[in-house]
């Protein structure tokens, strides 16, 4: 067996299994799951429908660069998106089977198995970062996100030394599990790095279409790039999906955009890897990208559920509307483990604690006291979910004064 394997821990939702073993939920109460940021919005009908009309194409092996009418209308929704003078179909795009997947098998081909790779990640974070430096033999270097930096890490106190040591550099913007940005100015000095110490910049971006304001949408990695003159996007890469973006988990699609001269590599290393995506798949996508009216309807009922349940927990919890996805980063009165088997057995609600989305570096973990809820649910279980989280807050402060 590998011996990389021995490294892995166990996943967030294995810990929660067994965090919540033994116990029953309150049999009186309607379970209401906030655990898995798994959308549960209704997804497009005319997607579902492209999906219906193409399943013929089953009957033939899809290409691993993908069909070129879905690579051109990628182009044109990230040209148009993100204010891009041009992203070219044929080089700066790869069509992938979702990002997880992507974001995963990148690490294979950017660092060295002969030579020690260093990775770096946002700690807390998707646990895919993690896993991929460490299946690829990397060396990895998580950086706290805490909450006096909006959680995300604070790229301005990391040395020239210690960047001179990365080679590749993970970023989640908006940030998971907080919703946080990394700003035009951050990202621009990110790239400045990337280039002067040749690492390159991974951007996991699924969560930038669900946001608060519709006239003020998060940038992106490449748009800073455009800005600042470096129209080839050298030593960058974005990474999207209509996962959240368009309520399709179970499809399974999305893009990795950015530098040409990674990206001829990454599609040889998928040539052999053989994640290559369905036709009807394909041209499901098509229908999805080329629409948006499905995603500002969506961020509308992201926005509805945000501001329902923030009024409800606001007189407990001192919280903000998250810059982006569609979570709540809630402290939690105690230990934040204790706080989800509560919630679990006394309230049947499922959430994630906080400390099995990040690590301890030197005795801390910037994920402990923290509460993930994912507003996926309908609006009413999300505000019902809110209501119970305050009685047993309310419960707590009697118990413990």
């Amino acid at each position: 067996m590998n011996d990389f394997l021995n490294a892995l821990q166990p996943y967030p939702f294995a810990r929660l299994r067994s965090l919540f073993e033994g116990l029953e939920p309150n049999p009186s109460l309607r379970p209401i799951n906030l655990g898995i940021g798994e959308p549960q919005h209704q997804a497009p009908e005319h997607v579902l429908a492209a999906l219906q009309q193409n399943l013929e194409t089953i009957s033939n092996y899809p290409t691993v660069l993908g069909l070129p009418q879905l690579r051109e209308v990628i182009s044109q929704w990230a040209c148009a998106r993100f204010n891009l003078k041009k992203l070219d179909p044929n080089t700066q795009i790869l069509p992938v089977n979702g990002t997880r997947e992507a974001l995963f098998s990148i690490a294979q081909v950017i660092c060295s198995p002969t030579i020690p790779s260093t990775v770096f990640a946002p700690n807390p974070f998707y646990q895919i970062y993690e896993g991929a430096a460490l299946m690829a033999g990397a060396n990895l270097r998580l950086l706290p996100c805490e909450a006096h930096c909006h959680h995300q890490p604070n790229y301005r106190a990391i040395s020239d030394q210690d960047w001179a040591s990365c080679d590749l550099l993970y970023i989640c913007n908006p940030g998971n599990p907080a919703g946080g940005l990394i700003d035009r100015d951050t990202l621009t000095l990110l790239i400045e790095k990337a280039l002067q110490h040749d690492f390159t910049i991974v951007s996991d971006e699924c969560y930038s279409e669900i946001y608060p304001a519709e006239n003020a949408p998060p940038a992106g990695l490449l748009e800073v790039c455009a800005q600042i003159g470096n129209e080839d996007y050298r030593n960058c890469l974005v990474f999207h999906s209509l996962s959240k973006r368009s309520n399709l988990p179970g499809m399974r699609s999305g893009f990795v955009a950015g530098d040409a001269s990674v990206l001829g590599p990454y599609l040889q290393y998928r040539t052999y890897h053989g994640c290559t995506m369905p036709a009807y798949h394909q041209y499901a996508s098509i229908a999805a990208w080329q629409d948006e009216q499905h995603v500002v309807a969506n961020r509308s009922l992201y926005k509805t559920k945000f501001e329902l349940v923030l009024d409800t927990l606001k007189d407990y919890y001192e919280l903000s509307y998250p810059e982006g996805g569609f979570y709540i980063w809630l402290p939690t009165p105690v230990d934040d483990e204790i706080f989800a088997q509560r919630l679990y057995k006394e309230f049947a609600i499922t959430a994630l604690p906080g400390t099995y989305l990040g690590r301890s570096v030197d005795g801390r973990n910037p994920g402990k006291g923290y509460l993930r809820m994912a507003l996926v649910a309908s609006v009413n279980d999300c505000v019902e979910a809110a209501e119970r989280v305050v009685t047993l807050t309310q419960q707590l402060r009697a118990e413990y004064g």
